[in-house]
């Protein structure tokens, strides 16, 4: 077959088409690599990957769910799908109405329409790293747990048990949280919007430097922000 078309003067070969380049688009391969680069403590690297893909994918910086959840109604067109993605670890966004405790009937999250309160796109429940693992909406918003955390010194695991964070000190269990929230930030075929809460001083499970460091991290790499 190869000879065939090779000799056939109507014939003229594109090399991005070959099995051998991925078939996902620019976009996502480009935010592979942003992603890779956050998680690595890249900051330069992801500043100049954000540069050259910041046009064709928006990512919104905010504090604010509600406005997180107005950006992503007013984003998407048609029969565009969004939804709120979470960490299975988020146990403390309860005060922000969502709770990974409770699992989200899955197939309706995905496939039903804006009218049923189990849909994505009524943007109540959301989906974890194990929900989503695989599969894409075209727009999401990643709501950014105390669980992980970004220091200076490196990214602070935590796991809440009970009614307090306990840290995560086990390297491969640091590892898997780390690839769950890779996972969480590449969900999205066309944009997405990450919410870090303020959190709360008044209370001892969501103090406000659990947040703000992972804040100004994702701020400094130029994402456009939504106060």
């Amino acid at each position: 077959v190869a000879e065939l078309i090779s000799n056939n003067p109507n014939a003229y070969q594109v090399e991005q088409l070959h099995l051998s380049v991925s078939m996902r688009s620019f976009r996502a391969e480009n935010l592979s690599k942003f992603v890779h680069a956050i998680l690595d403590r890249n900051a330069e690297q992801a500043r100049n990957i954000y540069q050259e893909i910041r046009e064709k994918y928006p990512i919104i910086l905010t504090r604010d769910i509600n406005k997180a959840k107005r950006w992503l109604e007013e984003k998407a067109r048609g029969s565009e799908r969004y939804g709120i993605v979470v960490s299975s670890q988020a146990y403390r966004l309860k005060p922000l109405a969502i709770d990974v405790r409770l699992q989200p009937d899955i197939e309706s999250w995905f496939l039903a329409d804006k009218m049923d309160v189990r849909s994505s796109l009524f943007l109540e429940d959301a989906a974890t790293e194990f929900d989503i693992q695989g599969l894409e909406l075209d727009w999401t918003c990643l709501v950014w747990d105390g669980d992980f955390r970004y220091t200076p010194n490196g990214w602070d695991h935590n796991s809440f048990r009970g009614s307090k964070w306990q840290k995560i000190r086990q390297p491969e269990a640091q590892s898997y949280q780390l690839n769950a929230y890779r996972v969480l930030m590449t969900r999205a075929r066309q944009g997405m919007i990450i919410c870090v809460p303020e959190g709360n001083a008044d209370d001892h499970t969501r103090q406000p430097s659990f947040y703000d460091g992972t804040y100004d991290y994702l701020k400094s790499l130029g994402l456009e922000v939504i106060d």
